[in-house]
């Protein structure tokens, strides 16, 4: 697969693809945008399920958080 077919296939999705084409051709400014809105799914998740969808979310930054870690000490 070439990284044009991923991209557009990431860019066929219904929501994620819509911020993902615009961070990438349109400016950095929508980044924040994104951000807002994985925040505030955050909050309603938490609201809805309490502290479980918290901690989940805690749970599934753990490999991200590996791999800044090893992205740091590699240089």
């Amino acid at each position: 697969m070439t990284t044009q077919t991923l991209s557009r296939g990431l860019f066929a999705l219904p929501i994620l693809g819509w911020i993902a084409h615009d961070i990438a051709h349109k400016g950095e400014e929508n980044i924040y945008y994104a951000l807002v809105i994985l925040l505030t799914v955050l909050a309603l998740a938490v609201k809805t399920w309490g502290l479980v969808a918290l901690g989940l979310t805690g749970v599934a930054m753990v490999p991200v958080m590996m791999a800044l870690l090893i992205a740091i000490t590699r240089g």
